[in-house]
């Protein structure tokens, strides 16, 4: 009687339940197996190669989607996969494939997965700190640019927005899914990895030649040509777009081994660390970006003011006496010729040219308190509205292309998000406890300055994966804060607990 009460309220598993169990031996998977291979086959049969690419897209790209969503470390991990080497794909498919979309995907499906868990916790305490806050009033700077009544195009700014205000957004999904140590050491790793493709590319470029898709992007455009050939030898960019964002890239990455090098590492992976950022660096002269080569120096006088000690004013002072040296010594050799002339710009004809353009558009600045709005410089700029007077102007510098854009509202907001991501950045340095992420901590801050200081010249953080490492680098720095105060807590919480079962036990 038991036995059969037992077996009555026994509940039956579902279809899908049974499905996942048995697996092949259902014969429901069997019958939707055969029924999708016909399918699959009809469709390569019926469309060819085109109809083959579907599918396997198909295939493949269904459950990446999937799992960029339900496993946000995965669509992280994809995210930076992509940054780094998006460009580089797109050197060896036609100009019309739309391989750009791919990022754009990716991130709006982070930001779905993000807001689908946070409707699950309901938790922004991760966010209640100055740099958030001024990345939100900056977010929404940029989105409310769409009704800048000076804007003579609003496609110019729906292109834009897609690689400054949503990969803004990132900095709150990265916020969000940091939670442990390991996942910065193992995203710091990542970036080292890749890091060190691209400077093997560049290495390749230089020594070995282009490969024939290299060739043929670089060639199918004159005008790309002629802006990297100069004095009889072209300027390298590895997997990256253009010779400014590998050389700023290839800074960063060297930045990242010399602070790590003064973590608590075994002696193996300091000399591999210094290998590395050595590496780095010397490749970084195959681009032949001049203001590049100011960012070392620069970052390496942030890194002594946040280390005043006798060992780093040692490395400061030997690195500065044999900077000296490159700029006043004598040579033949033209990489080096062109190193020298970033520490004497006003011996420099584009700087001088850079200078009248600025000197020129001011007056637009000052007139236009929002600007031309997102995309009126620029390639957008040039596409969507070719006619007008702000598409024909070289922007160059970043500064002076968020002036022109939206602003010295937007100047002033953006001058604002730095100064607080640094400010903060260095405050929460000095406040860590813990040594390794103190030390990640500081790395970022060395990356962060560095990208202001080469965002001058240049434009350091509108291209991938410069972008993308931007936010990532600002998010680390408040995650390493967050964590080493839940490190802290836990510690100041376990000799009251102690305490408390003493008492009882008494």
């Amino acid at each position: 009687m038991l036995n059969n009460v037992n077996n009555s309220t026994e509940t039956k598993p579902s279809l899908w339940k049974s499905i996942l169990i048995q697996k092949l031996s259902n014969k429901v998977v069997i019958l939707l197996l055969l029924l999708a291979s016909l399918f699959f086959s009809y469709i390569v049969f019926k469309f060819g190669i085109i109809g083959g690419s579907i599918v396997l897209t198909l295939l493949v790209g269904i459950p990446i989607l999937y799992g960029i969503v339900a496993y946000p470390k995965f669509g992280i991990t994809i995210l930076i996969i992509a940054s780094f080497f998006i460009n580089y794909f797109s050197e060896m498919v036609p100009e019309i494939a739309p391989i750009g979309t791919l990022l754009d995907a990716i991130t709006y499906l982070l930001i779905l997965g993000f807001f689908i868990k946070q409707k699950r916790e309901h938790d922004w305490s991760r966010f209640k700190n100055p740099i958030s806050y001024i990345i939100l009033i900056w977010l929404a700077y940029n989105f409310l640019e769409v009704v800048n009544p000076w804007a003579t195009s609003r496609l110019a700014w729906v292109y834009t927005v897609r690689t400054v205000g949503f990969i803004m957004m990132m900095y709150f999904v990265f916020v969000y899914h940091i939670r442990s140590v390991d996942f910065i050491k193992f995203l710091l790793k990542l970036w080292l990895a890749f890091s060190c493709i691209a400077a093997i590319s560049a290495f390749q470029q230089e020594n070995i030649g282009f490969f024939w898709f290299e060739k043929d992007y670089l060639y199918a455009d004159p005008l790309r040509v002629s802006l990297l050939f100069i004095n009889g030898h072209m300027r390298k960019f590895g997997i990256f777009p253009d010779p400014v964002t590998f050389s700023y890239n290839m800074v960063v990455a060297a930045l990242l081994c010399i602070a790590l090098i003064m973590g608590n590492h075994s002696l193996r992976k300091k000399i591999a660390l210094g290998f590395m950022a050595a590496f780095f660096l010397f490749v970084m002269l195959y681009s032949g970006t001049r203001a590049a080569y100011v960012l070392v120096p620069a970052s390496l006088l942030m890194l002594a003011v946040l280390n005043f000690n006798k060992k780093v004013m040692l490395f400061a002072v030997t690195a500065g006496l044999m900077l000296g040296f490159l700029i006043v010594m004598p040579t033949s050799n033209p990489l080096i010729k062109r190193f020298q002339t970033a520490f004497n710009p006003s011996d420099d004809p584009s700087y001088n040219v850079r200078a009248e353009n600025q000197k020129r558009i001011k007056p637009y600045i000052l007139a236009h308190p929002i600007g031309g709005g997102l995309g009126s410089v620029g390639v957008w700029g040039r596409r969507f509205s070719p006619n007008s007077e702000l598409s024909k102007f070289p922007p160059d510098s970043g500064y002076v292309r968020v002036a022109v854009e939206m602003g010295w509202i937007g100047l002033i907001l953006f001058c604002t998000l730095i100064y607080i991501a640094l400010y903060n950045g260095i405050n929460y340095y000095y406040r860590i406890k813990n040594p390794e992420l103190k030390n990640y901590c500081m790395a970022m801050i060395l990356i962060i300055f560095a990208f202001n200081v080469g965002n001058f010249p240049q434009q350091a953080l509108v291209q991938y994966p410069s972008n993308v490492l931007f936010y990532l680098a600002i998010a680390i720095i408040v995650a390493c804060m967050r964590l080493d105060n839940e490190e802290q807590a836990k510690i100041m919480a376990q000799p009251l607990a102690n305490e408390h079962k003493l008492q009882k036990w008494s």
